[in-house]
């Protein structure tokens, strides 16, 4: 049929646009968060990247959702705007007609989507979570990069290496090896009241037959004192270890989030239940919100061509608050699974028969005073 595939060419197109557009505003503004997280040192430096591909998959299925509503109400609203649907209603055939061509559509987006809300997203959080505590339980020499300034995990040291030898240092940490030499070696520490502060030239890792790391410090100075007092002791040395403290592995913190579909099944607590009962409700909204398009889509072209865009957003607020509200509900406790997985969903399908309904109705009545 002509009239389908010119819409599904539609749909198509607008939605790349529109998925673009959202995606280029997700990954600026994870983008932009994750590095203020690196600035502050909360973050690891060469954790930024992988940890904004773990984010950027856990969003993707809210933001399908979103592409697909926008989508549809763009490319029906483009068909009022141009008149195109005068001709359409005087051809006879219903606003119902556009039903067909935007499932036809939506119906694999909604599979996706599924499959990314159900198995995806909690696989990129367990998968993020892990990595940034992997990050975390790192010693203190192999967290500090070459060039900057790094606290200590216990806040009672401060190291700086300006360079590893062999390469530009770059980005790139102390490794555990005989190779990883750094030159101009910078630590300053407080012990029993008294501030220390150490310099050598270069230096290298040692480990122990017991397994205790050491920082050897080669051809430096030490200069030992109270702050506030005269009495600074200077000390040179050839060879200077500094034990390096290594934190305690942490197991990995398992969140509803983090969580695989049959483990949220198999354990159902209130917290999993609401986790589950989210990833069930996005492509339920998203299949509801593609539909819910095609009323909110007219435009009257004397009118202003915003309106119906207002109304299209509070709806999908509306809607995604609403399933965030039963979603803490069921967490809680206070609502049963059972009610609040379809609730939300069924009172927008009645609300979406209601504006179908109304629709219909004012161009039965226009045709009929024609």
């Amino acid at each position: 049929m002509i009239f389908q595939r010119a819409a599904l060419r539609e749909f198509a197109g607008t939605a790349i646009a529109v998925f673009v557009a959202l995606f280029a505003i997700m990954l600026t503004t994870l983008l932009v968060r994750l590095l203020g997280q690196a600035a502050d040192g909360s973050l690891a430096s060469d954790a930024v990247v992988a940890l904004l591909g773990f984010s950027v998959l856990n969003y993707l299925p809210v933001q399908l959702s979103l592409t697909l509503f926008v989508a549809v109400l763009l490319s029906i609203s483009r068909s009022y705007r141009d008149s195109e649907m005068v001709v359409w209603f005087s051809s006879g055939q219903p606003l119902t007609a556009w039903v067909r061509p935007v499932l036809t559509f939506a119906v694999p987006m909604v599979a996706t989507i599924a499959m990314l809300a159900l198995f995806l997203s909690p696989w990129a959080l367990s998968k993020s979570t892990e990595f940034q505590q992997k990050m975390d339980n790192r010693d203190d020499v192999t967290r500090v990069s070459p060039g900057a300034f790094k606290e200590s995990a216990s806040a009672d040291r401060v190291f700086f290496v300006e360079d590893v030898a062999g390469g530009d240092g770059a980005g790139r940490g102390i490794g555990r090896d005989n190779a990883g030499r750094v030159k101009n070696i910078f630590i300053s520490s407080v012990q029993h009241g008294r501030l220390g502060v150490m310099a050598a030239a270069q230096g290298h890792q040692e480990v122990l037959p017991n397994g205790d790391h050491f920082l050897v410090m080669e051809n430096g100075r030490r200069y030992e004192g109270t702050p506030g007092q005269a009495d600074y002791g200077v000390m040179q040395f050839e060879r200077y270890a500094v034990r390096i403290e290594s934190r305690e592995t942490q197991g990995i913190i398992r969140t509803p989030k983090s969580l695989t579909l049959l483990q949220l099944i198999s354990d159902p607590t209130a917290p999993n239940l609401g986790e589950l009962l989210w990833r069930l409700g996005i492509p339920l909204a998203a299949l509801n919100l593609a539909l819910l398009a095609i009323p909110l889509s007219f435009v009257n072209p004397r009118a202003g061509r915003t309106n119906n865009l207002i109304f299209a957003v509070l709806a999908y607020m509306i809607y995604s608050n609403l399933i965030s509200v039963s979603q803490a509900w069921v967490a809680q406790g206070r609502l049963d699974f059972w009610i609040g997985v379809w609730l939300v969903h069924v009172v927008m399908f009645v609300l979406l028969l209601l504006m179908f309904s109304r629709r219909l109705m004012v161009f039965s009545w226009v045709r009929l005073w024609r």
